[in-house]
């Protein structure tokens, strides 16, 4: 027989409070890609896009979010991944 998850099978429930867009509650907060530090909220720490259901963005904040990002990533204002931090010193070859 297979364990199938918990004992009581009962299915599980998550519980938690509903993420809310942080453009859709604030009016005044704008996409930019020239803002750096607010698209900075929205990249881990290894260069990627954080995704809808963990940042709690609406799917049309971000698909402009994701735009802004790739817009300051081709001008080289965000990196593309970690390794290319300009945090990291000018003693690299």
């Amino acid at each position: 027989m297979a364990y199938e998850g918990n004992r009581s099978g009962a299915p599980r429930r998550r519980y938690g409070r509903r993420k809310v867009c942080r453009f859709c509650a604030d009016k005044k907060a704008t996409i930019d890609y020239k803002d750096i530090r607010s698209l900075r909220y929205f990249i881990s720490e290894r260069g990627k896009i954080t995704p809808r259901r963990i940042s709690g963005t609406c799917s049309d904040h971000q698909r402009k979010l994701t735009e802004a990002i790739k817009r300051a990533r081709n001008i080289a204002l965000l990196p593309f991944t970690a390794s290319h931090s300009l945090e990291r010193g000018s003693s690299q070859r």
